[in-house]
């Protein structure tokens, strides 16, 4: 694997000149770095399929791109979930998202949308075990000491929460009306 540093800020004509000679030299694995959390979704969409569009082993499968954003801006999850979609088959994420200053992508809300929205990723799949997600979540959370947010997508303890009237209506009645993943699916156990 190769990853050029801060390769979002890099001139994307250099950029692919780097990637023919690494992919040249036996890189399988070409990785895509937005190392200080800078990029947009289009933006970062928008390099990775140009590159997987002109680069030919993409297309042919012997070697793949690989994603690795961090959440400056609050946009690591989107922004690889925008790699994903635009080619890349490789996501470098961390539980709980945590990571160099304000983290990484969270492995738990990427591993989910694809899940969820398999629809729109094209069928694209993972092969966690999402069941594991929470307890795993937990064990992070209790070994490194830094704790979950409770309104945190997925893991959160208010994750699969309903307080106000139209929404306790509304689960009552068919829990897909407010609740789009299954508790069980992430291994909570209501």
């Amino acid at each position: 694997q190769f990853s050029p540093e801060d390769a979002t800020r890099t001139r994307p004509e250099f950029l692919f000149e780097i990637c023919q000679a690494v992919l040249a030299a036996g890189a399988t694995v070409f990785n895509i770095p937005d190392t200080v959390g800078w990029a947009v979704p289009a933006q970062y969409a928008e390099l990775v399929g140009r590159l997987y569009r002109e680069v030919t082993e993409f297309q042919s499968e012997k070697a793949i791109i690989s994603v690795h954003c961090h959440d400056d801006l609050g946009m690591a999850v989107a922004n690889s979930l925008a790699g994903v979609q635009a080619g890349a088959r490789q996501v470098e994420c961390t539980i709980n998202g945590i990571g160099e200053r304000a983290g990484n992508a969270a492995l738990e809300e990427v591993v989910m949308a694809i899940k969820t929205r398999r629809d729109f990723f094209g069928g694209l799949y993972t092969t966690v075990n999402t069941r594991e997600i929470t307890r795993a979540s937990r064990l992070i959370e209790r070994m490194t000491g830094l704790m979950v947010q409770r309104n945190k997508a997925i893991v959160g303890a208010n994750a699969f929460a309903h307080a106000s009237g139209i929404h306790i209506a509304g689960m009552l009645k068919d829990k897909n009306t407010y609740q789009i993943i299954e508790p069980l699916d992430v291994g909570l156990v209501e």
